[in-house]
């Protein structure tokens, strides 16, 4: 149950998973309260709980939103997330990733506010030394992005140590799809996840879906991955922010199926369920892209008590698909 304060500040509460998560806290009955820069989120995405414009890059801007509303917990999502782009612009992504998140667990510790559950990520891990990826897998990450997490959880630590600030990582794997009642969904600009995508080719909004690479040790040679529903995702932290209010120790939790799927698999499927046709072709592998991504949750449903309920493949296509035909494409 939440308590009688049930206030939740959520950094990038107007992103696609941060969106998500206010409406799994909304109806657990808790109070969230968005802050977003709005460069990335969306403010029509902010439809519970109240929005408060405001960059992590700012600390007066932060102090200010907790002195307001005096939240008994902090979710952390406000990040950039364009691997690509971290590569290219490697600036950004510590300025805006690293030293927001410094900014922000300052505001913590300087209110009083000791618990926050922090988006985390599988690119930590980098190339995994070992398939399925369990939580003690050996976190190198390979791009700026995943090294600006991997930062972050490292001073989530530090901050746990000096000052009794708890946290909660979660490394989430491949979030996909959107909102069973299609009020929020995925909306990227640039758009660079697979389902989306394709969707667009599906739809004609792209001439063709191209896949990178095809000579990958898989049984079809494209890569495979572990997607995630992002309401599932979103019922992850739910259940992370009562571990902590309930008085566990910090932790860190992988957060997928299991299951993997290759870039053709997900391609078939989505022609299935679409009933519509559209053309693949195949280009040079991109530099870094893992084989395989499969995540063991194990600790997850027996910590946490988490069991995703919309993640099997076909859900997550569907729910795709109809948020992006009604809400994308104008259908």
């Amino acid at each position: 149950m939440a308590s009688f304060n049930n206030t939740i500040l959520v950094t990038g509460g107007a992103g696609y998973i941060g969106s998500h998560t206010c409406k799994a806290l909304f109806k657990a009955g808790y109070n969230p309260v968005t802050f977003d820069n709005l460069i990335y989120g969306h403010r029509e995405a902010v439809k519970w709980g109240k929005l408060l414009k405001g960059d992590l890059l700012n600390m007066k801007s932060i102090l200010k939103a907790i002195h307001i509303y005096r939240p008994i917990a902090v979710l952390h999502f406000a990040a950039f997330a364009y691997v690509g782009e971290s590569v290219l612009n490697p600036s950004k992504y510590y300025k805006n990733n690293v030293i927001g998140s410094i900014n922000l667990l300052e505001a913590m510790r300087i209110t009083g506010i000791n618990k926050i559950i922090f988006s985390s990520t599988c690119a930590t891990y980098g190339i995994p030394d070992k398939i399925p990826i369990t939580e003690d897998n050996i976190q190198i990450p390979i791009n700026p992005y995943g090294k600006t997490k991997f930062t972050v959880e490292k001073m989530l630590n530090d901050y746990d140590t000096a000052y009794g600030i708890q946290n909660v990582s979660l490394r989430y794997f491949n979030a996909a799809g959107a909102d069973p009642d299609c009020e929020i969904g995925e909306n990227h600009n640039p758009e660079t996840h697979l389902i989306p995508i394709a969707l667009d080719a599906a739809v004609g909004r792209r001439e063709k879906f191209v896949i990178f690479g095809n000579d990958y040790n898989t049984p079809d040679g494209t890569c495979i991955r572990d997607y995630i529903h992002v309401s599932d995702l979103a019922d992850a932290h739910l259940l992370a922010l009562r571990y902590l209010l309930d008085g566990a120790s910090s932790d860190y939790f992988n957060l997928g199926t299991g299951m993997g799927y290759s870039v053709i698999d997900i391609i078939n499927t989505i022609k299935r369920i679409t009933g519509k046709s559209f053309v693949t072709v195949f280009d040079q592998r991109r530099e870094g892209d893992p084989p395989s991504l499969l995540s063991a949750s194990n600790k997850a449903n027996e910590k946490l008590g988490w069991n995703p309920q919309y993640s099997d493949i076909d859900s997550i296509i569907k729910t795709a698909w109809n948020w992006h035909k009604y809400f994308i494409s104008g259908e």
